[in-house]
């Protein structure tokens, strides 16, 4: 699959569905374009535990980097992994464990932003 001329929300679908594959739960996409300038997309998942939120991170890594030949900008959060940032400029991945994304509520601070659902992405 070459993934190298995704749009933006064709690559905030695929690393959604990444990170389903690799067992996340309440994997949502927060359409951020009318309040963000930096990203059109949030990608945000939950692992149950830190080793789970570091496999979610790598294998989207591996596949975008394999697939479409795009690594983030930047990442951040690997060594604690509670809550990882993978950078895609258009997209931004986030990573959490059950506990992290509770305290944090993206979800909840961004609520006026229209909310794709996991089905979407299939």
């Amino acid at each position: 699959m070459d993934d190298c001329d995704l749009s933006s929300l064709e690559t905030a679908r695929r690393i959604a569905a990444l990170c389903e594959e690799k067992l996340a739960t309440d994997v949502a996409i927060l359409d951020m374009r009318s309040v963000c300038d930096y990203t059109d997309y949030f990608v945000i998942a939950t692992g149950k535990n830190p080793r789970l939120t570091k496999a979610i991170h790598d294998e989207v890594y591996a596949v975008l980097k394999r697939d479409a030949k795009v690594t983030p900008r930047s990442s951040s959060g690997l060594p604690e992994a509670s809550w990882i940032v993978d950078d895609y400029l258009d997209v931004v991945l986030h990573v959490f464990t059950p506990e992290t994304r509770e305290y944090y509520r993206l979800e909840d601070l961004w609520d006026d932003v229209p909310k794709l659902e996991a089905a979407a992405t299939a």
